[in-house]
């Protein structure tokens, strides 16, 4: 874990104090189920409370483990150095529990306390293989074929994310044990950094008959030094609860705020429209300022990054930027395929 530079002396006393925390916080936690005060939050607020005791509890199960490893170390000042380092750890622990628990409050004021699971039917959207181009979201058009590739500088070395439209249908049953199937355009995303394969994704996307463009979860396969890693990030709608959200609205108004994913602790990116036909991108693709739609994207997992992305009728998205670092991902190349009637 990243250090943030601030130092805390350690004392004996701190162990009894956190366990009476941790004791506290696990009382807190079951008078919330039952409670009134419980009873009377809503649902977004409910979640977030949760989540954030159970960050808690994570934050502080990581403290002992690693106190413990420290008292098997032999040398007395090795040992202090250890439990300073683990204590260290455990603040940073607290305030980025903290600050996500901030960050999904702020959320739920956004979108009003609106529960997290959204009342859809799959008659209320498009079959993706009989759909034809006019019924898709202008600003991600999923037509079998097309291919986007981006660029961008790191510190490490050039990244580019190749991203494609198979013609391959994913069938999604939302929520879990409804009968309710969902019929979802698969498309597979490519990252390299340098020659090295870092992550290849395959998104599941649906369109609703306003063109709204769901979001209905991925496969994301990590690697490292050629091999496999983990599936970090992947999610699947109707799954552990998790639900879908929307990736680009069909008619973006300035203001606007929608959940992208949700699977809690997991997936919870946002979105909020910035502006619509107000501003104009350069990338090495072209120039694109017809009615070029601007959006703010985070997470209250990393509460702290705030990306802003681009996206032109026809073209998809052509930037993604970072305000903080000044990091840009440029479309480079578009190829587009007339496969649909």
């Amino acid at each position: 874990m990243e250090r943030m530079g601030r130092k805390r002396t350690v004392n004996l006393g701190r162990t009894t104090f956190s366990a009476a925390a941790t004791a506290f916080l696990a009382a807190v936690a079951l008078s919330l189920f039952a409670g009134e005060v419980f009873a009377q939050q809503g649902s977004c607020d409910r979640a977030s409370r949760l989540a954030w005791h159970g960050c808690l509890t994570d934050a502080t199960e990581d403290l002992y483990i690693e106190l413990g490893k420290c008292f098997t170390l032999s040398d007395q000042e090795e040992r202090k150095e250890c439990e300073r380092d683990v204590w260290e750890d455990f603040d940073e622990s607290k305030e980025m529990c903290g600050a996500r628990f901030e960050a999904r409050q702020e959320v739920c004021d956004m979108l009003g306390g609106v529960t997290l699971q959204p009342d859809i039917h799959p008659s209320d959207f498009i079959d993706p293989e009989t759909a034809e181009e006019s019924d898709l979201n202008p600003y991600f058009p999923l037509v079998p074929g097309n291919v986007w590739v981006y660029e961008g500088m790191t510190d490490e070395d050039l990244e580019t994310i190749t991203v494609t439209v198979t013609d391959e249908i994913k069938e999604i049953e939302y929520p879990e044990d409804s009968g309710l199937i969902f019929k979802c355009r698969v498309v597979r995303d490519v990252v390299t950094m340098g020659d090295e394969l870092v992550e290849d994704t395959v998104d599941w996307y649906a369109t609703d008959r306003e063109a709204n463009l769901w979001y209905f979860g991925e496969i994301a396969k990590n690697y490292e030094d050629g091999e496999l890693t983990d599936l970090d990030g992947s999610w699947k709608a109707g799954r552990d609860m998790a639900a879908p959200g929307v990736v680009i609205p069909s008619a973006p108004f300035p203001g606007d705020v929608y959940r992208q994913e949700f699977l809690l602790g997991e997936a919870e990116d946002m979105a909020k429209v910035v502006t619509v036909g107000d501003v104009s991108v350069s990338v090495p693709a072209g120039d694109f300022s017809d009615n070029v739609l601007e959006t703010g994207e985070w997470t209250p997992i990393e509460p702290d990054v705030l990306e802003y992305k681009y996206y032109a009728p026809g073209a998809g998205m052509v930037l993604e930027l970072n305000p903080e670092t000044g990091e840009r991902v440029e479309l480079v190349e578009m190829t587009s395929c007339q496969c649909l009637p």
